[in-house]
């Protein structure tokens, strides 16, 4: 699924949508430039997993904690990571905390430790606004992906996507 979004409220609404999705175990993985929207997504997603924290970005301190009356939020930033340091900052521990939603930004250096099953969204500038591209890695990703198109759907009254947003 993409999604193209004119403002940060709009990205901040797919964060929010996909946050109400998510549960324990669920691992979302971040690609984009800088500036490209990442942590604004993980500000709608958290608020929409029921954190009422504040959200920024990890880019230094690598971590950040979350808490929801459900669930816990771990927003993490490898941007500064390399592939054989990931042991070391916990990346094993956040992915399988069984109460844990998992956001990474520059996800790259953790792939070895991240399930099969994981939604990667990728996001980018585009004239106007961001691009959000949505890959679902597995069952349950594909299930987070099919509630996002069809209230995608019922917000454009059944007929066709709404404006911003293609399969």
């Amino acid at each position: 699924m993409v999604v193209t979004t004119k403002s940060e409220a709009q990205t901040l609404s797919w964060g929010r949508r996909l946050g109400r999705l998510l549960k324990g175990w669920d691992v979302v993985c971040l690609h984009g430039e800088l500036g490209s929207g990442k942590t604004t997504l993980t500000r709608g997603l958290a608020r929409g997993a029921g954190s009422r924290s504040r959200v920024a970005s990890p880019t230094f301190s690598l971590a950040r904690v979350y808490r929801g009356p459900r669930w816990i939020i771990y927003h993490l930033d490898l941007y500064r990571v390399a592939a054989n340091q990931t042991r070391d900052i916990g990346l094993e521990e956040f992915v399988s905390d069984p109460r844990g939603i998992c956001i990474v930004e520059w996800p790259q250096a953790g792939t070895a430790y991240y399930p099969k099953d994981r939604l990667e969204v990728h996001l980018s500038h585009v004239a106007g606004g961001r691009k959000l591209r949505f890959a679902a890695k597995g069952p349950r990703s594909r299930e987070i992906l099919r509630h996002m198109h069809r209230a995608a759907l019922l917000r454009g009254q059944g007929k066709e996507m709404p404006d911003g947003v293609s399969t």
